[in-house]
Formats: structure tokens, sequence, C-alpha cells
């Protein structure tokens, strides 16, 4: 009798978990050559690290310091080990957005809250310094004179390191002077000859041609003495000790002019006159002004009076362009979506205005417009004003902007109608329908879902063409009663004016109005985005 024995389990054991995770793990870059660039990347960031710290500090920029160190140990510890996979695709692209993106718009918004312009870059500090100790030395009868040399510590570029000036006096005694003042220099470790220092311990004395390669360092440099004197350099091997026409006094906060006793008050973040004749003292410093910037645009009669203006023809301008291209880019994606003869050299063509940088077609197009001597009159036969009347120079501005526009929106569509499967159409055909209504119901809906996001951002991209508008038109024409504001002007080109114009850069107020002008783009996107989002869902 046969009996039937249990045969043993032969299925081959499967790999564990942790041989299974084990086998998972990426190998390229855990040994030999990967390894070797692994760590060699680690350590040209770190020395790029190490030195854009050492900079910072040495500029007492501490945040930016910080900044530093915290990005380079983020980027440490994510490469130096094998794990954190998916943080090692993260990490470029977040530094990235930091750096380009969030950084500038931070500082925007800084900057709007802040008087930054023209004569404000500084702390009141540097104001301070800029003003006393590096402006004007007045040489009294007497004054001593050093003979000078000019050194940079030893091993150090000539060209842009920090320099010292070794002073002697007649009597050989060498002082070290830079910006924080003079101090005593050992006569064992100088060496003097016929009366200069030509050799100093730690120090490399500069030649007469790297003295001036950096002479307009040189001329703006003094060394402060104390009791409101300094040493300035005259000539390449010569300074002086003389009096500093103005001198700050802490404890009042003013400024005191010594060539006739005048006193300079803070005020507004400048050096007023405290008997309020005469100018102020520049430069004056940056400070925090809150909200000014921005009741200023709204207080400003100027500004306000021509806003409203502004503001609808900068939506009709920007809707118009995406409309007119669009059309216009559309149907010739249409017709060209059937086969032709010559498809592919008209599209080609079609695509040529696109290729040309707009800056060189905006200026053709500007002389194209001449009223005597431009083409379109010329051939036309027409004695129109067209950069001089503010309905024709809106006219041509719109007619440009398609020229330069609609090889774009033949692109998109051409791809969207490719992306478009024929059966839907040929369905609508068989059910009666026309091939317009083919088109509107079907294709149209569909196209509108998969390009609305691009036609949203060729509005607020054209909610903000300052180059077209600049080159074109320059905003003008302008009335005899408002030359700040013209015909066409944009929001942007016309707070460009008004922030760059006549009266010196105001970056606080134009960061201002650029913040303004973010919140209407942000809230018509915002409300556009919202239409798209239903026309998806009404697609589906």
């Amino acid at each position: 009798m046969t009996s039937l024995k249990e045969r043993p389990d032969v299925t081959p054991a499967g790999p564990s978990d942790g041989q299974r995770r084990r086998s998972l793990r990426p190998t390229s870059g855990t040994g030999g050559f990967g390894l070797f660039v692994r760590y060699f990347l680690l350590a040209v960031v770190l020395a790029v690290a190490i030195q854009g710290i050492s900079i910072t500090i040495g500029q007492e920029q501490w945040i930016a310091a910080a900044v530093i160190a915290a990005a380079t140990l983020v980027v440490v510890a994510v490469y130096a080990t094998g794990r954190a996979i998916p943080l090692k695709y993260l990490v470029p692209g977040i530094l990235l957005m930091l750096m380009f993106q969030i950084y500038p718009v931070a500082y925007t918004f800084y900057t709007a809250f802040t008087n930054s312009s023209d004569g404000h870059t500084v702390s009141k500090e540097e104001s301070i310094r800029s003003i006393t100790v590096d402006g004007q030395i007045l040489e009294q009868p007497g004054s001593p004179r050093y003979t000078l040399s000019v050194a940079v510590p030893s091993g150090s570029d000539p060209a842009i390191a920090d320099f010292v000036y070794l002073l002697s006096d007649p009597a050989g005694t060498v002082q070290k002077g830079d910006s924080d003042g003079l101090e005593p220099l050992p006569a064992s470790e100088v060496t003097l000859t016929g009366g200069k220092v030509t050799a100093a311990e730690g120090y490399d004395i500069l030649s007469g041609v790297q003295v001036n390669a950096r002479s307009a360092e040189f001329d703006a440099f003094q060394v402060p003495a104390g009791d409101g004197e300094a040493v300035k350099k005259v000539g390449l091997s010569q300074a002086l000790l003389g009096k500093m026409q103005y001198t700050y006094d802490q404890a009042t906060d003013t400024i005191t002019d010594a060539s006739n006793g005048k006193t300079y008050i803070a005020r507004d973040a400048s050096w007023v006159p405290a008997d309020g004749q005469g100018p102020s003292l520049n430069p004056g410093w940056q400070q925090f002004v809150g909200f000014d910037n921005f009741t200023r645009i709204i207080s400003d009669t100027t500004l306000r009076n021509s806003f409203l203006g502004i503001l609808t023809w900068n939506i009709a301008f920007a809707g118009l362009s995406v409309a007119s291209t669009f059309a216009l880019g559309l149907l010739l994606a249409v017709v060209l979506n059937r086969k032709l003869i010559g498809q592919r050299l008209t599209r080609s063509l079609l695509l040529l205005p696109y290729a040309l940088p707009g800056f060189i077609t905006a200026l053709v197009w500007a002389s194209m417009y001449n009223t005597d001597f431009g083409l379109i009159n010329n051939m036309t036969g027409l004695h129109i004003d067209w950069l001089g009347d503010p309905f024709w120079a809106k006219a041509a501005l719109l007619l440009t902007n398609l020229w330069l526009g609609f090889p774009y929106m033949f692109i998109v569509c051409t791809g969207a109608l490719q992306s478009i499967p024929a059966s839907l159409t040929e369905a609508a055909t068989i059910d009666g329908a026309s091939p317009w209504q083919a088109f509107r119901a079907v294709t149209l809906p569909m196209l509108l879902t998969a390009v609305a996001p691009l036609l949203v951002a060729s509005f607020a991209f054209n909610f903000n063409n300052f180059t077209l508008i600049y080159l074109l038109t320059k905003g003008g024409p302008f009335a005899p009663d408002n030359p700040q504001a013209g015909a066409t002007d944009l929001l942007i080109s016309y707070t460009y004016r008004l922030a760059f114009g006549g009266g010196g850069a105001q970056f606080g107020f134009a960061a201002a109005i650029s913040i303004f002008i973010f919140i209407i783009v942000a809230l018509m996107s915002i409300s556009t985005f919202r239409r798209t989002q239903a026309l998806e869902e009404n697609s589906q």
C-alpha cells in the first residue's frame, strides 16, 4: 500500500524586510567616484560659504551671515549622508525659491515702509561718518604732516584688501591709521628709509602703481584722530592732520560746521540747519516711516486725479491685448489645423514676430507710425497723427501688441487643438451639428479649459507691459495741463515717472506703488482663476 508522504516545503525564502529596504536604497554616490564627487561638491559649498560668511561679517551684515550659515548647514546635513532622499531633490528648489522669489518680494515690502531714496540709503551712523570723518578737512596753521605709506595685511590681495596708512613724523615715530583711528607701531616692527616706512611686520607696502589703481578709495578715506581732527592723504607720499569741517555732538545729536559755526539738527532723516536757512547736509539716512508711502499714494493730488483714468485704460489695454491676440492666434491655428499645401512653411512664417526681439520691433513700429515719413501713412495715403493723438496712440499700441503677441497664442492654440480627440467633433457632426456648432459646443470649451491659465498669465504680463509703452509712446501724448500723466500710460509707466522721473529715485515710494499694483493684479487673477475652475467643472 502506497502511503502519501508530506512533501517538504520547497518554496524559496524571500528577502527579509531589512534586506528589501537595503536593496531599495540607491547605490550611486555611496562609494567610489560618486562618493568622491559628492564630498568634493560639499567641500566647494563649504569653501564658498566660509568666504561669504567672512565677507558679510566683515561688513557687519549679521543677518546675511546667519542666513548663509543656516543654508550651508541644511545642505551639508542633507547631502553628507545617504538618508533623507526626498530632501535631496527638494532642497535646491527650496533654496532657489527663497533666493529669487521670497527674498525680492520680502525686500520690496520692507522698502515700502522706509524712506529709501536718493540720499537716504545708509544708516544714521554711516551718514554721520560720511559728513564728519570722511568730509572736508581744514588744514590749520602749523598742522603736522606725515610721510605716508599704504599697506595691506601680508599675503592679501593688494587690489581689494583692507588697507592701512603707515604714518611717520619727522621724529621717526610711526603710527598705523585705519577707520578706527591712530595706533602707534613699535620701532622694532618697521623699517624707515629716508623717513618713510618701507617695510612693516605683518604688512605688505603698496607700490605707487598699486596706490594709483585704488586712488578713488584713498581720496575718500580719512583716519579719525580724535578732538574733531582727522588725517587725510595729500598726494602719494604725504598726509596731513587737519580739523574736520563738520563735527558731531552725540549729547545734542547735532552737527556743527567749524568754518562758520552753523548747527544742523536731525529732522526727517536729514541734517537740516537749526535756523532753517540754507540746504541740508548730504547724505541723510534710511529709517522706518510706517504707512507714509501708502498714504501719500492716496493723498497725493497729482497721483489721485490721474489714477482712475490710467487704471481704466490699463485694464482695457491688457484685456483687449489678450482678446485680440487670442482671437487671431486661434483663427490661424484652426485654419492651419488641417492639411494644406505649404502648411509647415506658413506656420514657420507666422512665428517670425515671436523670434524677433520685442524692443527692436517696438522701435521699428514707432518709426512706421511717423505722421510724415512713416510707412503706414505713406502706403495708405492717410495722414493720421498716430502717436500725437490720444485715440490713435492707443490704437497704435494695440495694433503693435497684436503683431507681437499673436504668434504665442497661435502656438498655444495649435498645441491645444491637437490634444482634443477628433472623435468628439466627429460624433457631434454625426449627431447633426454644423462645423460651427461643433466648434462652439465641443472644441472651444475644451480648448478654453486648457489655455485659460495662460490667458490669465498673459493678462498679468500685459497689465505691466512697461517695455512696449516706454519704447513706443513713452506714455504720451501728454495734456498741456498735466505733463505727469500721458494718454497711453499704464500704472507701471506712470509710477515709474513719478518715482524716478524728476526728483531722483524714490525707492520706498516706488515699492509702495508696486504693492498696490500687485494687489490689483492679484484680485483680478483670483477672480479669473475662479471662473476658470468653474469652466473646468462645466466641461466635466
